[in-house]
């Protein structure tokens, strides 16, 4: 039997890398730019398995360069970058890294929802700038969070973690999914099942924890932003295009919504200029599951996904 080949697209903490070398022959991208397409190519020519970025597009090109390719692991919980449908005509199995990096979002979206009500943000640029200053009572006053409501789009994994964490600062939880959460985690969260207009409508804080896909593309559009409270703000930490960037620029400008955070763009790596200017909006380059222990532990979920394929069993996180 034939020892398997691992090609890596990009740059994965050690601890997934030891654990794909112990099952088969790995070529890694070392590199953290992009792996050019055509040094990409010629490395999945023969390979059996794929572990892959969010920064990977894995659609028909990809696979018809990978004749031999059993599965692509990606190694993140969305998988908007991979063709699923084409993967499953083909064969592939695709796995993803779901519940590592609950943790870890979850605290970045409270970072950022407490960074955008206090003005933390605008604080630091403050002082950084040398701007003269004394205190005064009514000096960059923000938004205190005690009985406000928190209207979650999405109550997974990483919604119910942020609404615990909200609970802690006294805040009242909403949400809207698809279908209504486990009876004893809304228990748990004292959450109730809204509409989305409603939760639009009523939540002081919006924050968006469900998953991207055609159906969410545009979902906080101009419409949806207009039918939020002057006073609400916006939370994203899941994908940039559920988000229509320019109609936020457009309401965070003329005061339709108080405020922004976001770790996600529309067009990532890039950011709409207009967001950069404005105070009320706190931006980071997409640092959800950014912790040493987080990615570590997300390279080797997916590294012990091919070690599971290969094997002949069944992956822990299947997609397709």
């Amino acid at each position: 039997m034939s020892t398997p080949r691992i090609v890596v697209t990009g740059r994965i903490p050690d601890s997934g890398l030891e654990i794909l070398q112990s099952i088969g022959e790995v070529w890694a991208w070392g590199d953290d730019r992009p792996i050019p397409t055509e040094v990409r190519n010629a490395q999945l020519a023969d390979a059996t398995a794929a572990v892959t970025l969010l920064t990977d597009q894995v659609d028909v090109a990809f696979l018809a360069a990978a004749p031999e390719l059993q599965l692509v692991a990606n190694v993140a919980v969305g998988y908007n970058n991979i063709d699923v449908e084409a993967c499953t005509a083909r064969g592939v199995t695709v796995t993803n890294t779901p519940g590592v990096l609950t943790d870890a979002t979850a605290d970045l979206a409270m970072g950022l929802l407490l960074m955008v009500t206090r003005r933390l943000g605008e604080g630091e640029r403050l002082l950084r700038s040398q701007t003269p200053w004394k205190w005064g009572m009514f000096m960059m006053l923000g938004t205190g969070l005690q009985g406000r409501r928190l209207g979650i789009v999405g109550l997974g994994g990483i919604g119910v973690a942020l609404a615990t964490r909200a609970r802690a600062f006294g805040m009242e939880i909403v949400y809207h999914n698809r279908s209504a959460a486990d009876a004893a985690i809304e228990r748990q969260l004292g959450a109730s099942l809204v509409g989305l207009d409603e939760l639009l409508a009523t939540s002081d804080v919006v924050s968006l924890n469900c998953p991207y896909s055609p159906a969410t593309h545009h979902l906080i559009d101009a419409a949806a932003l207009s039918s939020m409270r002057p006073s609400a703000f916006l939370i994203n930490t899941a994908r940039g295009p559920i988000v229509d960037e320019a109609a936020l620029v457009s309401a965070l400008q003329d005061g339709t919504i108080a405020g922004a955070g976001l770790d996600v763009f529309e067009n990532e790596p890039e950011v709409h200029p207009g967001l950069i200017d404005l105070d009320n909006v706190v931006i980071v380059p997409h640092l959800g599951s950014a912790t040493v222990e987080t990615r570590g532990a997300m390279a080797e979920l997916a590294a012990k996904n091919v070690a599971a394929v290969l094997a002949g069993r069944a992956p822990i996180t299947a997609i397709n």
